[in-house]
């Protein structure tokens, strides 16, 4: 072929494509665990309305800007074009890094899409019924939530976009593109073109998320992303081209500008293993290689206790625990901001252990200045296990562990305590439903009183009724 001859489609692309417009979801497990998802990341958007540092970013671009059959914003009375709100609610459904989590060579929160997802979904239904046309209904939704969880996380599990320094919103905004895409009726041609133009769109850098750099952006790094995907969507349906070998164009292309030279390794084909597995983070808001060492620490708070001992006792803690969780959160000096502490297991395991609690006030200034802290983080070594490690990657067990071993200044030690699996795991999703209803219910009561309490969750809870009722009227249903 000509340098200049315009190339065949990259088959990563056409995979993606074909996949969202042509392939059935029939898995029942998939609908039930995107109805579950769903609840939790609006429920999560509801708590992040809490804190100023998020509430400052939401709204329109220019002040009181009106947009007629434009998207609302759940927990707000904003109704903003779809981008922009596409923006609010990832925002502030990744705020206090509390949504579902995907671990694998690469990691991230599917659940981000769904800012790009429903803004979108409610912009198309709010539009058809002023046309008299039939609404979108939150089945739509749920498969699209399904399909992009799958496009995320399948490309994650043989591809560390961290390793090459790209931040894990690349793949928001290219599983946005491609099921927004579907959403918006675009045709195969016009898909492609959208997530050709995701792909050679600029990437993030993981630099907020590291020190010495690390900042908010990572709070809402996701609902630019998943913003971004829609804008592109809405840019392909217009006619805007595309570019075929946006991955494997040499010299220009994605991977060998920005992975080395790399082609992408593919573990699976796209279908709904991703949803089905997902990991929700029910119990605490810790970045979620460290779920399993709150868990652990928690029990220990309670040990200490029970010994009469106190934080001050403890001489060393030794954290043995995975691969990646050393790379992404072992974290010594200083902790300058929310977004560092609640990425510092150090900090994530210390809380816990002087007051038995982790919440999300708890990464604070009010709480983090407390002396005790950082006395107990400069205690705490991590050490990799390598079946750990070997345990994380396997498919069929995909753990996250963590073990930790306390030891005092009278030379005593307590048993070292292991957890392999977090309570938001496949493996334990029976104990973790009815706590994580728990945690929805517990954000609902944050922002609406008793009656817009039960009307959402009269219709959440049933299955039918949440996918046949249109997307529009449930959003609706979360304004202020």
């Amino acid at each position: 072929m000509k340098p200049s001859q315009r190339p065949e489609w990259d088959k990563v692309l056409t995979d993606i494509v074909d996949y969202v417009r042509d392939y059935p979801v029939d898995s029942e497990l998939a609908y039930e665990t995107a109805r579950l998802c769903l609840l939790d990341t609006l429920g999560c958007g509801l708590e992040a309305l809490e804190y100023p540092a998020c509430t400052k970013l939401l709204g329109p671009i220019a002040p009181g800007t009106i947009v007629p059959n434009g998207a609302r914003v759940p927990g707000t009375q904003f109704q903003l074009d779809p981008v922009q709100a596409a923006f609010n609610i990832g925002a502030m459904i990744r705020w206090l890094d509390f949504n579902d989590t995907w671990l694998a060579a690469e990691w991230g929160h599917p659940s981000d899409n769904l800012g790009g997802i429903l803004a979108c979904a409610d912009w198309l239904s709010r539009s058809a019924v002023a046309a008299g046309k039939p609404a979108l209904t939150m089945r739509a939704v749920l498969t699209a939530m399904i399909k992009a969880h799958e496009i995320q996380g399948c490309i994650a599990l043989e591809n560390s976009f961290n390793k090459v320094g790209l931040d894990h919103v690349v793949l928001v905004k290219v599983a946005s593109t491609a099921v927004i895409s579907q959403l918006l009726g675009l045709s195969r041609d016009e898909t492609l073109n959208a997530v050709s133009l995701a792909w050679v769109d600029g990437q993030s850098l993981r630099t907020y998320r590291h020190a010495p750099n690390t900042g908010s952006r990572k709070s809402w790094a996701a609902g630019d992303a998943t913003s971004r995907g829609l804008r592109l969507a809405l840019m392909a349906g217009t006619g805007e081209m595309g570019y075929p070998s946006a991955l494997t164009a040499k010299t220009w292309g994605f991977y060998d500008v920005l992975f080395k030279g790399r082609e992408f390794k593919f573990q699976r084909p796209y279908g709904s293993y991703v949803m089905e597995n997902i990991l929700f983070k029910i119990s605490y808001p810790a970045e979620f290689h460290a779920q399993t060492a709150v868990e652990c620490a928690m029990k220990i708070h309670g040990a200490l206790a029970a010994a009469d001992k106190t934080e001050g006792d403890i001489k060393s803690i030794t954290i043995r625990t995975h691969e990646a969780c050393i790379r992404i959160i072992d974290k010594k000096g200083p902790l300058n901001n929310p977004a560092d502490r609640d990425h510092c297991i150090q900090y994530m395991v210390a809380v816990p252990l002087i007051f038995g609690r982790l919440t999300a006030a708890d990464y604070e200034d009010a709480v983090a200045s407390d002396p005790r802290i950082d006395a107990l983080r400069d205690k705490i070594t991590c050490v990799e296990d390598p079946g750990f490690t070997a345990d994380y990657h396997d498919p069929e067990k995909r753990s996250i562990a963590n073990a930790l071993t306390v030891t005092f200044h009278d030379g005593s030690a307590l048993d070292e305590v292991v957890c392999e699996f977090p309570i938001g795991h496949r493996l334990r999703r029976n104990e973790g439903i009815p706590l994580l209803m728990d945690k929805f219910q517990t954000n609902l009561t944050r922002r609406f009183p008793p009656r817009q309490q039960r009307q959402i969750l009269d219709a959440s809870l049933d299955s039918k009724t949440l996918e046949a009722m249109p997307v529009h009227e449930y959003v609706d249903l979360y304004t202020i």
